[in-house]
């Protein structure tokens, strides 16, 4: 009995290990569901941010917002009414500015930048912003996080998915031509 158990046993393993063995096949994700996921919870979120800068700019008697096309409000602190020259592509433009949280808490305080205007990397919002100044101007512009530095902070102060404010005076624009 004993060895009529021992051969059944052997015969299991014989079976069992003379299979060719088959490859599994990934397993298939949905990304482009995950990313549809994605893309409705950021919409969510943005306009959620939205309602509440708005909120706080109605909340604000002294200044008067404006809404830009390029997702951001801005306000005159100090305007140019007779200068008709804007930065264009490629000028070169100096600048002053400070960041701050939506709450008015100093992130970044008095920071002088030159910067050539489309051709390198800096907040988007104020890559955009500063081409509606003329020179002298101060702009008080509200940022929602993703035109600022976005699901990523900056490394450093400002942290992820943070709206900021960011007070720009124009000091200089020399033409690249």
């Amino acid at each position: 009995m004993k060895h009529k158990f021992l051969f059944f046993i052997f015969l299991m393993l014989i079976g069992v290990s003379c299979k060719k063995p088959e490859a599994r096949r990934p397993k298939k994700h949905g990304t482009t569901n995950f990313y549809k996921e994605v893309i409705e919870k950021n919409k969510k979120l943005n306009t959620l941010e939205k309602k509440r800068l708005e909120k706080l700019i109605s909340l604000d008697t002294i200044r008067k917002y404006h809404s830009s096309a390029n997702g951001f409000w801005y306000a005159y602190v100090k305007k140019d009414t007779v200068n008709t020259n804007f930065p264009k592509f490629e000028d070169i433009v100096q600048i002053q500015y400070n960041i701050t949280d939506i709450n008015g808490n100093i992130i970044y305080d008095n920071q002088e930048r030159v910067y050539k205007v489309d051709k390198e990397d800096f907040i988007p919002a104020l890559q955009d912003g500063i081409k509606l100044m003329k020179k002298g101007e101060t702009i008080t512009f509200v940022i929602p996080s993703y035109r600022a530095f976005g699901v990523v902070g900056d490394g450093n102060k400002v942290g992820v998915n943070q709206p900021i404010k960011s007070t720009v005076t124009l000091i200089d624009i020399k033409s690249n031509k």
